[in-house]
């Protein structure tokens, strides 16, 4: 592709896109990954790990992203508002499904 990088690394790292190279394994099931902390995100469903921690109940969660969508339900925040009516939602997803 045309894409140029000034660090020979990032170059290297974009070129798996590529050549369809995933050298971070998980060696439980084989999935593989081209970068280590998709790897240790995705190891966690293995060992059941939640290292974040809802401060207003005591649920936990394996992603970040996913506690953070969660804590909305306590501060009733809805991020994603329809530009076509003043419907609000939780998740991206919502929003994209009402407004198909």
């Amino acid at each position: 592709c045309d894409k140029a990088f000034s660090q020979s690394s990032t170059l290297i790292i974009h070129q798996r896109i590529h050549t369809g190279e995933k050298p971070y394994q998980c060696s439980q099931c084989d999935k593989g990954f081209l970068f280590k902390r998709d790897l240790i995100k995705h190891h966690r469903k293995h060992t059941g790990n939640k290292p974040y921690k809802c401060s207003q109940c005591d649920k936990a969660f394996s992603l970040s992203s996913t506690l953070i969508n969660y804590q909305r339900i306590h501060t009733g925040e809805k991020p994603y508002q329809c530009s076509q009516c003043d419907k609000a939602f939780l998740l991206k997803s919502d929003l994209t499904k009402h407004q198909r």
